[in-house]
């Protein structure tokens, strides 16, 4: 694995802000890295629209918040210092990997994140971890938690 290529997942938090900012920190003018940003999709749920139009509106509304968020993420980083050249953007759309009903070990975005890592040979990892209660985490899951405990051959930064 390579360390000095840095995968940075982001989902507009204030979490993710702030680890966006310490890579930045981190990182500075250093030419030898390769960061990537990288967000993955999560669609509003659909029990809380009305009908498939307001659900699709609420989709394309986040969609451009979270594309607004990751041009705001790059600029945090060039503000730190950090060459222009080396900062790359993707966004994992929902239908990248949401494909039959018997998709479900590729599912989830700690899944996603942990495939993207090893699918680009990042060496590091670096995640906001978004501050959930122990309630909340045992119930639904924390991303930062599944990846620190299923990511192998990798540095992790989990930023709070």
């Amino acid at each position: 694995m390579n360390f000095k290529k840095i995968l940075l997942a982001v989902d507009a938090s204030e979490n993710s802000s702030r680890a966006i900012e310490y890579t930045g920190v981190i990182i500075g003018d250093a030419a030898d890295f390769q960061i990537e940003l990288l967000y993955v999709e999560r669609m509003p749920e659909r029990d809380i629209f009305p009908d498939e139009t307001s659900w699709q509106t609420a989709c394309e509304e986040e969609k451009d918040k979270i594309r607004k968020f990751l041009d705001q993420a790059k600029s945090m980083l060039l503000n730190r210092g950090v060459r222009p050249e080396i900062v790359s953007i993707r966004y994992l759309k929902f239908s990248d990997f949401y494909g039959s009903p018997n998709d479900v070990g590729f599912r989830g975005v700690a899944n996603q994140i942990m495939h993207a890592q090893q699918e680009g040979n990042f060496g590091t990892l670096v995640v906001g971890r978004r501050g959930v209660s122990k309630t909340e985490e045992f119930l639904f899951g924390s991303v930062s938690t599944k990846i620190i405990h299923h990511i192998k051959g990798c540095t992790v930064w989990v930023v709070e």
